[in-house]
């Protein structure tokens, strides 16, 4: 017990003619006092620790802010450009209806059909099949993946769809390229396409074409492209070209006095192919011009764009 009531003498001594102080301190007031001054000082340092962790989350969060602000205005940009791209899209596939709708072209695997394109009167117009404009606030990323991934989708079949178009178009490019659609010779219709009275019989004939009356030796022209299938004397008709041009068109030119193409050739719209010429079974200088389509004469003012 006496150990326990151990104290120790603090002196005080101001100066030489002061008087000394002592004081008795217990060794257990001096352990109360040690065990709380080390109590505060680990508070302090722990409170030290915590500012600086606090201090370096507060930076972080204010990184993290500013990162996740530039990310939603990031993904709003991507919104916006989805939403354009889409209205786009939209926009290209109901051109591309009306378009197969003037050109009586259909579409199976989008269920375009022939004919009209706007809606009834009293009908709704159809919603457009992307569906694309549809976007909101809260659309995740997830999302907006799935809706990039449709979008490529649709962006490919009306790449698919237009590659259709464009070939379509250049066979009908080809196709007026093709057609007979000019004059071959300037001069003065004196027999016209049907029927009518045989020049030497007087007997009433079919005539397969059109007999233009011109100067001798004046040009004969090709009136569209295409490839000279025969050249050469053919009965009645004397000197005869045949042009083929394509989709079962071929144009043929008789009674010529010159042939300025043989077979194989090919000719363009416009470009000399012979002279009018009185060859073969003929009353005149004049040029015999026929247009067959599959085999079947045609009336060859049908074709002629020229006035």
């Amino acid at each position: 017990m006496a150990k326990d009531k151990k104290s120790y003498t603090l002196m005080l001594i101001a100066d030489h003619n002061s008087p000394v102080r002592r004081f008795n301190v217990p060794k257990a007031l001096l352990l109360q006092v040690g065990g709380g001054v080390l109590l505060l000082a680990g508070l302090a340092l722990g409170a030290t620790l915590h500012y600086f962790q606090v201090a370096r989350d507060a930076a972080e969060n204010r990184i993290l802010r500013e990162e996740n602000l530039t990310l939603r205005s990031q993904l709003k940009s991507v919104r916006e450009r989805i939403e354009h791209i889409g209205s786009t899209l939209d926009r290209v596939e109901r051109f591309d209806q009306k378009l197969r709708a003037m050109t009586l072209l259909s579409d199976p695997q989008r269920n375009l059909a022939m004919g009209p394109v706007e809606p009834m009167p009293g009908e709704n117009a159809p919603m457009a099949e992307t569906q694309f404009t549809e976007l909101t606030s809260l659309e995740s990323p997830k999302a907006l993946a799935g809706r990039l991934d449709r979008l490529s989708a649709e962006a490919t079949r009306q790449e698919q769809s237009l590659q259709e178009m464009q070939a379509y178009f250049q066979d009908q490019k080809s196709l007026l390229a093709s057609t007979p659609s000019l004059w071959p010779t300037r001069g003065w219709v004196t027999s016209d396409f049907g029927q009518r009275l045989d020049p030497y019989t007087a007997d009433r004939v079919s005539h397969a074409g059109m007999d233009i009356a011109a100067p001798h030796g004046k040009e004969v022209n090709a009136p569209s492209d295409g490839t000279v299938v025969f050249a050469g004397l053919e009965g009645g008709y004397g000197n005869v070209i045949v042009i083929d041009h394509g989709y079962g068109i071929k144009t043929r030119y008789g009674h010529l006095s010159k042939m300025l193409v043989k077979a194989g050739d090919r000719v363009k719209r416009g470009v000399p192919i012979a002279a009018v010429g009185n060859t073969g079974r003929s009353t005149g200088p004049h040029l015999h011009y026929e247009v067959r389509v599959n085999g079947i004469p045609q009336n060859p003012r049908k074709f002629i764009l020229e006035e």
